[in-house]
């Protein structure tokens, strides 16, 4: 099957640039009408990837699917009732949910500085956490209940790498990211009998813009070759989140999918 989604909406939080993006892209190139987001139209400008979400929504439509988008914060139930309200208008009733919006950003918009368990300031934990886990259970209560209710569905948390091993600096994210691991397991215990598939996938660094212009890279992980000791490209990641939300993966529930090229090489 060349479009195994045909027929199914996708929703995509964070999905205005960087991996939410495409992942987005790679679903909707698999049949999948899509609803994409951001929490404004022209954040998608701050590292070069588009000049506003109406262009990121118009790139993906290439694949000739339906393609909307909806802004807002995730940690805001008002936000995520409008978010709701757009797509089930506009496509319709969600299939597949993943959750991708969150990562590394404190108070200010960039990196917390200090980054660290001990220094970080408290505005920096309270902003990271609405975005990366409270953000993650108010679209999951919102988009999954549907779904349990008309027992099928299908749930991706995005989580990382850094929720797997000691991190520091990123200690609030990577600890919230393991949050977000162990409320996937939990949400998958409770969607068992539903037959909602409820799965994780936690990349590892990644080439995307965001990640190229906040932190020094090294130069040789840049590069895309037979090695596993390199940087993810998108894509990799992308298809990982395709797999589980496809046929394919029909009987995999409530497992965590490492894409990170053995970064992290231990059990737990």
């Amino acid at each position: 099957m060349d479009r195994p989604l045909t027929g199914k909406i996708a929703f995509v939080t964070g999905s205005g640039r960087g991996l939410g993006c495409a992942m987005a892209d790679k679903l909707a190139s698999l049949g999948a009408d899509v609803a994409i987001h951001d929490i404004d139209a022209t954040r998608c400008q701050q590292y070069g990837e588009a000049q506003h979400i109406e262009e990121v929504a118009a790139r993906i439509a290439r694949h000739g699917t339906r393609v909307i988008y909806v802004l807002g914060n995730i940690g805001d139930p008002e936000a995520v009732a409008e978010m709701s309200r757009r797509i089930t208008e506009d496509l319709g009733t969600v299939d597949i949910l993943v959750n991708c919006a969150g990562g590394d950003i404190g108070s200010k918009g960039g990196k917390p500085n200090p980054n660290n368990a001990l220094d970080i300031a408290l505005e920096d934990i309270q902003v990271e956490t609405n975005n990366n886990l409270i953000g993650t259970f108010l679209v999951s209560q919102t988009f999954v209940r549907p779904m349990r209710d008309r027992g099928e569905g299908v749930v991706i948390n995005i989580a990382s790498a850094a929720a797997h091993m000691g991190c520091t600096p990123e200690v609030i994210y990577s600890t919230l990211k393991a949050a977000v691991v162990h409320y996937t397991r939990c949400l998958a215990l409770e969607m068992r009998p539903f037959g909602v598939r409820v799965n994780a996938v936690s990349p590892g660094p990644s080439k995307t813009a965001r990640f190229q212009a906040t932190r020094v890279t090294d130069p040789n992980k840049m590069v895309t070759n037979n090695s596993l000791d390199r940087y993810a490209d998108p894509e990799e990641i992308a298809d990982a989140v395709a797999f589980l939300a496809g046929p394919q993966s029909r009987f995999i529930h409530g497992q965590v999918l490492r894409v990170d090229g053995g970064l992290t090489l231990f059990p737990g």
